[in-house]
């Protein structure tokens, strides 16, 4: 971590303050046990009539569906409406965390994300693949800091980033299906 040594937690916006102190007492437990920081989440899903499917993870819950052009009932965003929101909060946040930690003041963090896709291949229609065959996310920062040092803690912040490295880098992903068959009925006798 780095701390611009000319500035103390008290030139930083009073929220911004607030991360840094969070942040840099999150970061002394890991160091003093790595293995502590390793989790697993687990997020389920279920869709039982059309194609709503509510998600919960912990306390949280949301509701994903398709519109009524994919035969879905519009009862909340789609998956992909989902999966990009991750990764502009995922950036946004984690620029904006880095910057608090080291001292500098981002006054905004604004992220977007254009994904082009072949939607063909989301029917089985087309050779290409059905995740998205470009994604080109921008960054715009308001913020007196010079531009090496806003695009170095970006750089950095990019190559900590869970959702960008997870749309970035191939990984590795296993599923497995289970089916529960529904009750027979005896016959009478």
């Amino acid at each position: 971590m780095t701390l611009k040594p000319e500035i103390d937690a008290g030139a930083l916006p009073a929220r911004d303050a607030v991360v840094r102190q969070a942040q840099t007492a999150v970061i002394e437990r890991m160091r003093q046990d790595p293995d502590a920081a390793c989790s697993t989440l687990v997020t389920t899903g279920r869709i039982e009539e059309g194609l709503t499917c509510h998600v919960a993870q912990g306390r949280f819950h949301a509701t994903l569906d398709m519109g009524p052009g994919m035969g879905g009932d519009a009862n909340g965003p789609s998956p992909g409406f989902f999966a990009r929101a991750a990764i502009v909060g995922c950036v946004g946040i984690g620029v904006k965390m880095m910057a608090a930690r080291e001292g500098l003041a981002f006054r905004s963090v604004d992220v977007g994300i254009e994904c082009d896709f072949d939607d063909a291949a989301l029917m089985g229609l087309s050779a290409r693949t059905a995740a998205p065959l470009e994604s080109r996310i921008r960054i715009e920062i308001d913020t007196d800091e010079d531009r090496a040092t806003v695009r170095s803690l970006v750089d950095r912040a990019l190559s900590q980033d869970p959702w960008y490295l997870a749309l970035r880098d191939a990984q590795i992903v296993h599923h497995e299906v289970h089916m529960i068959a529904a009750p027979q009925a005896i016959p009478a006798a």
